[in-house]
This record gives C-alpha cells, structure tokens and sequence, in this order.
C-alpha cells in the first residue's frame, strides 16, 4: 500500500520547487494534497505536474489569518480534514548587512517566514484535533541552525521557526500530532538562484552567478547542490506513518554540511 493512502495533505509555498516536489510526491503515494501559495498561474501548473486528480490548490496570503484560515477550511470542504501540513512558503528576502537593511523589508520576510508559519499551526492544529492527530512538517534551513553574512532576516526567521516547531511538539504530543523541521542545505530551486544573483551583484561583476553558486557547492562535503526532491522524501518520511515516534526533531537534508559545525 502507499504511505499516504487516505491522508489530506496541504502544502504552503506549493508552487515554489520543493513544494511542487513535494505534491508529486505525495500524490504518488496516495495522498490528496491542496496546495497553498499566492500565484495562481504557478499553482496551475504546479497541479498540472503533479498528473494526479487527487491534486487541487488555492491561492492564499499566509501573513493574512483569513486567508490561512480559508485555505485550511478550504481543505476540509474538499477533502474532510487534513493530515499533513508541510509548512513550507517563505521568502529570502535581500543580501545586505544589518546597518542597512530596510525595515520593510525585514518585516515582509518575518512575516512570511515566521508569521505565516504560526498562522498555519494556528488554523491547522483544531482540524487535526479533530481526526485524531496528524503530522505538521515546517521547512527551516541550514540558515536556521548557523549564522550567514547578509541576510539576518532569513536567519532569525528560520532559527524561529525551530523554536516554535519545539512548543508546538509538546503542546501537541498528547493529541498525536507530530511537528518536525527539515533543514535544507542549498537547493536547486528559484529561490538559491535568487541569492546567488544577489550575491553576485554585490561584488561589482567581480563573480558570476555561476561562480557563487560554485563556491557555494564546494564548501558543503557531497560538492554539490541537492534536489527538490531529496528534501521532499525527508517531508514524505516525517508525514508518513514511519516516522510515528519522531516529534520535535530538526532534520538536516544538508549535503553534511552540519556535520563539521560546533
């Protein structure tokens, strides 16, 4: 039987890379999985890949609680309840240094990446309740267990996110929810390619964008960047009754790149 026979998922950030990686892979283990992000020609198509009519989206603004709370409400009219939430829309924001990085922008970040996570907890959690449990899984990033030059906001947001994933498990354990984080390494999505740009242009044309991208595979130990879908086989094994023990845990997909850290 497939791992996800007669689960609801919902899927935030489900038109951005791994979230797309991740429908596909749900669906194919019998998953029925909303996806959840604010382009609605990106999840058109998002849904269209997955080849699955078990698929369906909704456009929703997760820094806004009507708009989480319609989604969620969105997944029981169509499908009864909800099993899985992958928690995993963000943004990057910009590559600048504290001293001058916008507020506006700091706040835009925070509140997509933190903000719009607890919203989904706060909707999703009573619905979950009420079939008995489920399993919450939130995307952090290496960037939530180290520091990295520029992008504070990201950082903070993601180092977050790790706090409220740890409050969440234990207020949800007696009901059988489980909550996790998986944290990604680098990964071939629009989002690093975004952060390589940046960083390039703040070094005058002195670094291509390849050549960013190419220090930054060299310094994690497997050389390279991973996939969408090696980070969603992570999601799919936390959302899966395998991993029926496992709550309050900070899961690295990460190349080893943590694994030198102290």
């Amino acid at each position: 039987m497939a791992r996800l026979t007669g689960k609801v998922a919902v899927i935030t950030g489900g038109a951005g890379g791994i979230g797309r990686a991740a429908a596909r892979i749900f669906t194919g283990e019998g998953a029925e999985a909303l996806l959840v992000d604010v382009n609605e020609g990106a999840l058109q198509q998002a849904v269209q890949d997955t080849g699955s009519s078990q698929a369906s989206y909704v456009t929703a603004d997760i820094t806004q609680p009507e708009s989480v709370r319609n989604a969620i409400d969105t997944a029981v009219e169509r499908y009864g309840g909800v099993d899985i939430l992958l928690a995993n829309a963000g943004v990057e924001g910009m590559v600048e240094t504290i001293p001058d990085y916008p507020v506006e922008a700091f706040d835009q970040v925070m509140a997509v990446n933190v903000r719009g996570v607890w919203l989904c907890l706060k909707y999703v959690i009573p619905v979950m309740r009420n079939r008995g449990g489920g399993s919450i899984v939130i995307t952090s990033s290496v960037a939530g267990i180290r520091g990295t030059f520029g992008m504070s906001p990201y950082n903070t947001s993601k180092h977050a996110v790790i706090g409220m994933m740890r409050t969440a498990a234990l207020e949800c354990a007696a009901d059988g929810i489980r909550v996790n984080t998986v944290n990604p390494a680098p990964i071939e999505t629009r989002m690093m390619r975004s952060i390589e740009e940046m960083r390039s242009s703040r070094t005058d044309g002195e670094a291509t964008v390849e050549q960013i991208k190419e220090t930054n595979a060299a310094r994690l130990p497997m050389q390279r960047y991973g996939d969408p879908e090696e980070v969603a086989r992570m999601m799919l094994f936390l959302a899966s009754d395998e991993s029926s023990f496992c709550t309050g845990g900070v899961y690295m997909v990460d190349g080893g790149s943590s694994a030198g850290w102290v």
